[in-house]
């Protein structure tokens, strides 16, 4: 079975965006096994400190390479990815070793699924700027740019706190789910 990795872009207890993610956990049950990457004690990039990584930085890396594929979970700030995930993705795209640009990354060659819940856009412009940040030559993701989930959240769900999802969101993430085990085979 196939391990996935979930990254939930906002760290927020009752994230929508791990709300979403808890959905999808539940529609790969027996297909493939989910484990949530939790990065929140990673410090903000720092050249300072990059060698030897601090160990939240070691750590992160080990689950990005110990799993199959990534599956990213992210509203959309400002019409972008929020700034704690492109400091992940920032440490995972360093060299391990100071001067060596030759060792592939934990995140090269990574397949990736994004799915997001937020506003109004749906976190489109997010999924398409991580989609362009995670392509970059020297990162090099595999992203499934389709089918990709962006689920635009009602005023209830803001003001309640809960996120109810319409049958046809369930549909298009049960979509995405048999695409991406597909993508990662």
């Amino acid at each position: 079975m196939k391990k996935i990795l979930f990254i939930i872009g906002s760290l927020r207890k009752e994230s929508f965006n791990k709300k979403l993610a808890k959905e999808v956990e539940e529609m790969l049950a027996r297909r493939a096994t989910v484990e949530y990457l939790d990065y929140s004690d990673v410090p903000l990039i720092n050249q300072d400190i990059e060698f030897p990584a601090p160990e939240a930085v070691k750590r992160v890396r080990g689950k990005v390479a110990e799993a199959d594929a990534l599956w990213i979970f992210s509203p959309e700030y400002n019409y972008s990815y929020p700034g704690h995930l492109k400091n992940l993705i920032d440490w995972l795209s360093r060299p391990l070793v100071a001067g060596d640009r030759q060792t592939p990354l934990a995140i090269n060659g990574k397949k990736v699924a994004l799915s997001g819940a937020g506003g109004a856009s749906a976190t489109a412009k997010c999924r398409e700027k991580l989609t362009e940040l995670l392509t970059l030559p020297f990162i090099r993701a595999e992203v499934m740019t389709e089918p990709q989930t962006g689920i635009q959240l009602n005023m209830e769900a803001w003001t309640e706190g809960r996120m109810m999802l319409t049958e046809e969101q369930m549909t298009n993430l049960r979509l995405q789910v048999d695409a991406f085990l597909e993508y990662i085979g």
